[in-house]
C-alpha cells in the first residue's frame, strides 16, 4: 500500500530484496506491488539524467487511500495498482482546466462557500458498521512506457464495495473492473493492504469521518498532521489531493463534507476554474491548487447547478512537463475519473438500487 513506501534511500536494498525473492515466496499481493513500484521508482531515477523521476511513468501516481488486488504476479504488479479516490481517472481533457484565465482570487472562496452550504443540506442516512459503501467511478490513466509521453488509456468502470468495520482490518473493501483498459477485467477482489489498518485517511468509514472535526480550521490541521507528501509534491498539494480522495471514495456527514470544503478555501494557492469536465464529459466548475514547486496538480469539479462533486482531474505541472518526450511547456493530463454512483448495501457485489449524490 502507498501508506508503507518507504524513504528513497531505501528504494535499492528494497528492489534488490524483490529480485533475489524466491517466485513461490509467501509476499502479500499489497507487499508485491509495494516492491515493485519502489523498483521502478528506482530505474526511473537512474535512467533520468538529473536524478529527477520522469514526469511520464508507466504506472499511475497512488492517491490515497490506495488499495491493491489480491493474486497479482510480480510481471504484472506494476501495471496492476488500483484506487478508488479522485487520483483514477477517465475520459478527454477538460475544456477550460488549463487554458482558461483563473477567476479573481475570492471566486474560489465563494463558490466553495455555495458548495459547502448545499452539502449541509444534503440528507444522508448513517452507514451502519456491518455495510458497505459503494461507489462507482468511470476512470482513464496513463498507459504510457516508462519515460515516455502520457498516454491515457480507454475508459473503464471500476466498482468498490469499501467495508466499514471498527477497528483495525487487512481488508477494507472488495473491487471488480470492466472495460478496455481495466485490470482483471469482470473479477470481484478483495482489496488487502500490507498490514491492518485502523479507520482513517486509508480506510475512510463513516463512523471515523463522523469523528472529525466539523471546524474547518480544526479539520485542517488534522488532515495536515496526517497527511504524507509524495516526493515533488508540497504539502498544501498533498492535503487538497487528500481532500479531494475522501469526497471521490466514501459517503459522509453533511456536516464533515462541509467542513472539507470549507477547510480547502484555506489553502493558500486556490484557484476557480469556470469550465472543467469530468471523465464522463460532464462540464462542471473546477478547483484547483496552483502550488509552487509542487510536481502535479489536481483538479476538483464539481456540478453548476447542484454543486455535488462530480470528479477530477490530474496534471504533471509545467516544471515538470518540460521534460516531456514531446517538449510540452505547460500541464500535462495524466488521468481523469468520473463519480458515475454510490450508494449504501448489506454485502459486497450488490449494486444499491437508489444512490446517493
Amino acid at each position: 500500500m502507498n501508506a508503507d513506501r518507504r524513504h528513497a534511500a531505501f528504494a535499492r536494498s528494497e528492489a534488490e530484496e524483490l529480485l533475489a525473492a524466491s517466485a513461490d515466496w509467501d509476499l502479500s499481493p499489497s507487499r508485491r506491488l509495494h516492491y515493485k513500484d519502489i523498483l521502478m521508482q528506482q530505474i526511473d531515477h537512474d535512467l533520468s539524467p538529473s536524478g529527477e523521476t520522469s514526469p511520464t511513468p508507466s504506472r499511475r501516481r497512488l492517491p490515497r487511500p490506495a488499495l491493491v488486488l489480491p493474486a497479482v504476479s510480480l510481471a504484472l504488479a506494476g501495471a496492476l495498482v488500483v484506487t478508488f479516490s479522485g487520483g483514477g481517472h477517465g475520459s478527454a481533457p477538460a475544456t477550460g482546466s488549463t487554458g482558461s484565465a483563473p477567476a479573481p482570487a475570492d471566486s474560489a472562496t465563494v463558490t466553495l462557500g455555495r458548495i459547502a452550504d448545499a452539502a449541509m443540506k444534503t440528507d444522508r442516512t448513517p452507514v451502519k458498521e456491518n455495510q458497505f459503501v459503494y461507489v462507482q467511478r468511470l476512470v482513464r490513466e496513463n498507459k504510457g512506457t516508462l519515460g515516455g509521453p502520457v498516454v491515457l488509456g480507454a475508459a473503464h468502470k471500476d466498482e468498490v464495495w469499501l467495508a466499514q468495520k471498527p477497528g483495525r482490518v487487512s481488508t477494507v473493501g472488495w473491487l471488480r473492473s470492466s472495460g478496455k483498459d481495466a485490470s482483471m477485467p469482470g473479477e470481484l477482489g478483495p482489496m488487502t493492504t500490507a498490514s491492518p489498518v485502523g479507520p482513517g485517511l486509508w480506510y475512510p468509514t463513516y463512523a471515523w469521518l463522523a469523528s472529525l472535526p466539523t471546524d474547518p480550521d480544526a479539520l485542517l490541521k488534522v488532515l495536515y498532521a496526517q497527511t504524507t507528501v509524495d516526493k515533488g509534491d508540497s504539502k498544501d498539494e498533498a492535503v487538497f489531493r487528500t481532500i479531494g480522495d475522501l469526497l471521490g471514495s466514501a459517503i459522509m456527514p453533511p456536516a464533515t463534507a462541509s467542513a472539507l470544503y470549507k477547510s480547502v478555501a484555506r489553502i493558500p494557492g486556490i484557484t476557480w476554474i469556470p469550465d472543467a469536465a469530468d471523465a464522463a464529459g460532464r462540464h462542471g466548475i473546477g478547483i484547483t491548487l496552483r502550488a509552487a514547486g509542487s510536481a502535479t496538480r489536481s483538479v476538483l469539479i464539481f456540478n453548476k447547478e447542484t454543486l455535488a462533486y462530480t470528479g477530477s482531474q490530474d496534471y504533471f505541472t509545467n516544471g515538470r512537463a518540460k521534460a516531456d518526450a514531446r517538449g510540452t511547456t505547460g500541464d500535462v493530463l495524466f488521468g481523469i475519473d468520473a463519480v458515475m454512483a454510490r450508494g449504501v448495501v448489506d454485502r459486497h457485489g450488490e449494486v444499491p438500487a437508489k444512490t446517493a449524490g
